[in-house]
């Protein structure tokens, strides 16, 4: 019994991981930090290796804590299938859903849920289609798409849609190990804006970023603009910039092995989220929208 290991344990885990900060998974899980902490101890010591790296402004997942958070998570939405698809009848459900999803949701967000999906309907096929957020746009309204799935955070006239919030991922600034900021526990936008800032390119990103400041971003010291997340990481992780960016993407290593820092930051900064998109005139039926149900618990 001393061994033994819990799916609590593993839950209290994950929030320490996904947040960055035992106290505030705490508060996520409604129970004390020292739960938290007497959690992640105990797993530790089964696994005689260390999950978390203690920093000053919190904690930040190991190299071997990465590979063990996988596993966790994968484990934990094991459980969630089972609990909430045992009654049904995977096995009878077949046919074909139209499904359109922009860079950063096909990337970070939906294989693995795709993946989870198909374990419970094996008989249902994806037929996914890449697309900018104003093409999706255009295929969700004219119905030539079942539904897409993108970051209705950018969404430019949200009344002519149906959707639903999947995942609200807050943005926090990433530095470099290095960087005269790393050691802060949380920064001000007055802050960032003192040092070179590198913009992201992709789904509306710029756009997004320039909305933090009041002045739409003017007085940021642009070093470079990308296209590339993997090497905006480099940059970043190299010193030769800093970027906010939402935790949905975050990872705490550059391609090179370099540490990338994300701080809390104190002023407001609204969060990115992903959600499912649908036509009111075309509303989910059938296979699609259990398929709108399966991503809406498995998000939950």
């Amino acid at each position: 019994m001393k061994n033994e290991v819990t799916l609590r344990q593993f839950r209290y885990f994950i929030a320490a991981a996904t947040t960055g900060q035992f106290s505030t998974a705490a508060i996520a899980e409604n129970v004390s930090q020292s739960a938290i902490t007497n959690a992640v101890q105990s797993l530790e010591r089964r696994l005689q290796l260390r999950l978390f790296d203690r920093l000053p402004h919190g904690v930040a997942l190991t190299p071997e804590g990465q590979v063990f958070f996988h596993h966790a998570r994968h484990v934990m939405d094991a459980v969630s299938d089972a609990l909430n698809h045992a009654t049904l009848k995977p096995q009878v459900m077949q046919g074909t859903i139209r499904l359109a999803a922009t860079y950063t949701v096909l990337g970070y967000f939906l294989p693995d849920l795709l993946s989870r999906y198909k374990r419970s309907y094996p008989n249902v096929e994806i037929d996914l289609i890449d697309m900018d957020r104003p093409t999706l746009e255009v295929a969700v309204k004219e119905g030539t798409v079942d539904m897409g799935i993108g970051l209705v955070s950018n969404l430019k006239n949200r009344d002519d849609y149906r959707l639903h919030t999947l995942v609200r991922s807050r943005r926090r600034v990433w530095v470099g190990a290095g960087h005269p900021l790393a050691d802060q526990p949380s920064v001000t936008l007055a802050e960032i804006a003192r040092h070179p800032y590198i913009v992201l390119q992709i789904d509306d990103a710029e756009e997004a970023a320039m909305r933090h400041w009041p002045d739409g971003g003017k007085q940021l010291k642009i070093a470079m603009r990308t296209a590339s997340i993997e090497a905006l990481r480099g940059l970043v992780a190299y010193g030769f910039g800093v970027s906010i960016l939402a935790d949905l993407v975050y990872r705490p290593w550059s391609l090179e092995g370099k540490k990338i820092i994300a701080l809390p930051i104190i002023d407001p900064i609204e969060p990115m989220d992903v959600g499912l998109l649908w036509s009111p005139a075309k509303e989910p039926l059938g296979i699609t929208d259990t398929f709108r149900q399966f991503l809406i618990q498995a998000c939950a």
